[in-house]
């Protein structure tokens, strides 16, 4: 019998913003190549055991997709996807088409966006097209404004230039590929403290400043110098400042999940993020920002070509013949700049080089006993990372933009699941 004029009952909203995760989960999971990872001293148990503890993580519900890529010795030994790129967020209407996620799927990797950027610093600095001493206001005069003459690349590069916030308006879609008005209002920005003091994390600040000093001193922008002197000679697909506008169809979407915040939390990120995180996230799957340039933020990458990034750099600079960085280079872009101080910004104890977030002993975004590595957190759960010690780089991706939920503990459980069952290699077999 068929019931007329019954009201259809609204969903009721899942304070956890959580996604519909299937019963099965094989149908959703994709497999590019890897290698057999006996040869490389990786038992296969063990990258199976890796890959368990980011299916845990799919599981808690809050990232529409995740891709992990871990290489051993430059081999690719795990590269894999499970979720959907598009049509399961919570808010997703279950009858809207789904797009699986694949290891081919990129993603806006946010924050692990600052590593790219700091790459090319170090590459030009070898070139001598600039140094970490010089001075902002070399490059760009009118930076000198307010106190902050005296602020060096390098204290831009170890966020400790004193301006962590912009005001809203740098991340208005309208404006946000304004190079004139983002150099203006960097420029007249006013530092909290002087510059070269203390630490707070610059979410979007430093990118901005770094990629002017690059346009500047090369006469290019940093989008096209990172192509030429990393991306293109390697042969990378993806991997720059955002995509062409006719590759915004193919990045997969992030997606506000997990409860939402409330102060003190939520003032905290919005004064770090330069806005509420629903808004960031609204913004990141928006073409005008997924084709702009925001050397801090908008990096679109897959987790295969985001290991074969760091990969690069585990390696010594040189990598299928192609020597992107010399060795003393890269010792110096690692060259501790602070040692689990308090972030005033991020109000936790941080360990920067210049431009990269550095592993340790115990606290560590790595894994415990992940001193040598290095690699950079994006928002929220995304890392691509190097670990010399263990001979790995990696790349994890995920979609959802969770900032705090019951299961967070999972995404370092599968971290440390790899720095703890992953071997240690031989300090002979380090490159540098």
């Amino acid at each position: 019998m068929k019931l007329v004029g019954v009201p259809r009952l609204p969903l009721v909203p899942d304070p956890l913003r959580r996604i519909r995760i299937p019963r099965e989960l094989e149908p959703i999971i994709s497999i590019a190549d890897e290698v057999d990872p006996e040869p490389l001293g990786l038992q296969r148990r063990t990258v199976e055991r890796i890959w368990e503890a980011a299916v845990d993580l799919y599981r808690s519900g809050v990232h529409p997709a995740l891709t992990l890529c871990l290489r051993r010795h430059g081999r690719v030994v795990l590269d894999r996807a499970i979720g959907h790129a598009r049509g399961n967020g919570p808010d997703d209407d279950p009858e809207t088409p789904k797009v699986l996620a694949t290891p081919e799927t990129p993603f806006c990797v946010f924050s692990t966006s600052k590593a790219f950027t700091a790459m090319v610093i170090h590459v030009l600095t070898e070139r001598g097209a600039l140094s970490l001493e010089d001075r902002v206001a070399d490059y760009i005069p009118e930076y000198a404004a307010h106190g902050k003459e005296e602020t060096t690349i390098g204290h831009v590069l170890a966020h400790r230039a004193g301006i962590p916030t912009l005001p809203d308006e740098v991340l208005d879609l309208e404006r946000v590929g304004d190079r004139d008005f983002i150099t203006r209002t960097i420029a007249e920005a006013k530092p909290f403290v002087k510059p070269g003091t203390l630490l707070a994390y610059h979410a979007v600040s430093g990118g901005f400043i770094l990629g002017e000093v690059v346009a500047r001193a090369t006469g290019k922008s940093i989008r096209a110098v990172l192509d030429e002197e990393i991306l293109a000679p390697l042969g990378f697909r993806w991997g720059n400042y955002g995509v062409a506008e006719a590759d915004t169809g193919a990045v997969g979407l992030s997606y506000a999940t997990g409860p939402r915040l409330l102060p003190p939390l939520s003032t905290l990120t919005r004064r770090v993020l330069g806005a509420p995180i629903e808004k960031v996230v609204e913004i990141s799957n928006d073409p005008r920002f997924l084709t702009a340039v925001l050397p801090s933020a908008n990096t679109v990458v897959t987790a295969h070509e985001l290991s074969r990034f760091f990969e690069i750099f585990r390696a010594g600079g040189e990598l299928d013949g192609v020597r992107v960085i010399e060795p003393t280079t890269l010792r110096r872009a690692l060259t501790e700049q602070s040692r689990l101080e308090i972030d005033l910004s991020l109000l936790f104890p941080s360990r920067f080089g210049y431009g990269l977030m550095l592993g340790a002993d115990w606290l560590s975004l790595f894994g415990r006993d992940t001193d040598l590595a290095f690699g950079h957190l994006g928002l929220i759960n995304i890392m691509g990372w190097a670990d010399p010690a263990r001979g790995i780089s990696g790349g994890l991706i995920t979609s959802g933009k969770a900032l705090v939920y019951p299961e967070v503990h999972r995404f370092y459980r599968l971290m440390q699941r790899i720095a703890s069952e992953v071997p240690k290699v031989p300090e002979s077999e380090r490159p540098f």
